[in-house]
């Protein structure tokens, strides 16, 4: 999930065992206090608080990865430089995973440049081109 840009905060069992019930936000936003309490029947009941940001506040430009400057052949190199075999000699699939891909964090950090962006109230898919494309079509 946190490859997602998601994060979950329930890590007790909500009914028997079992994490039934998911509290998942993205990481710009803060879960405080979140408790697994009483039961409610079969279930237990989750209680937390949410914190937003009032959205007439002015928001922090945000970095993200700049993959146009990004050295992909210097972070090829280095992430073919591990011995995989040796570094995951008798793990399981789950720690495999995370190896890789803290080897994959590493080489980002070490080869990809981070640019600020100004925050939008845009969707993700609202690309540039798609404003062109509107403003274009409005102006005909």
């Amino acid at each position: 999930m946190n490859t997602n840009s998601l994060q979950q905060y329930v890590n007790k069992p909500t009914r028997g065992n079992n994490i039934l019930d998911l509290v998942m936000t993205t990481t710009d936003l803060s879960i405080n206090g979140l408790e697994v309490t009483d039961k409610i029947g079969d279930n237990q009941m989750i209680d937390f608080s949410l914190e937003v940001q009032d959205p007439n506040t002015r928001t922090q430009h945000k970095q993200v990865l700049d993959y146009k400057r990004a050295n992909f052949e210097l972070m090829k190199e280095e992430l073919c430089s591990y011995n995989y075999e040796v570094l995951m000699n008798n793990k399981n699939a789950e720690e495999c995973y995370m190896i890789l891909k803290d080897k994959i964090a590493t080489a980002t950090d070490h080869h990809m440049p981070r640019k600020r962006i100004r925050p939008t109230n845009n969707p993700p898919s609202f690309s540039q081109e798609i404003k062109r494309l509107i403003n274009a079509r409005q102006h005909s």
